[in-house]
């Protein structure tokens, strides 16, 4: 027992009769801005966060050269 077909497409009549259809593509315009905004943000979060990581990959193989060497 789900939502049928037919019932999702009478709650759309409704919501158009309700709100319009210039309104509920303005809201969808809106939800579309708030998306590309909220990628963003996580991109520039994601690079924030590789800018400030340390390298300590090379590290370890310059004091086992040293370990070695001594």
């Amino acid at each position: 027992m789900g939502i049928s077909v037919w019932q999702i497409l009478i709650i759309g009549i409704i919501l158009v009769l309700l709100f319009g259809r210039g309104k509920i593509s303005e809201l969808m315009g809106d939800v579309a801005k708030g998306i590309k905004s909220f990628k963003k943000g996580m991109a520039e979060d994601d690079e924030k966060t590789i800018e400030h990581t340390p390298a300590t990959t090379a590290e370890p193989a310059k004091d086992a050269e040293q370990t070695r060497s001594s």
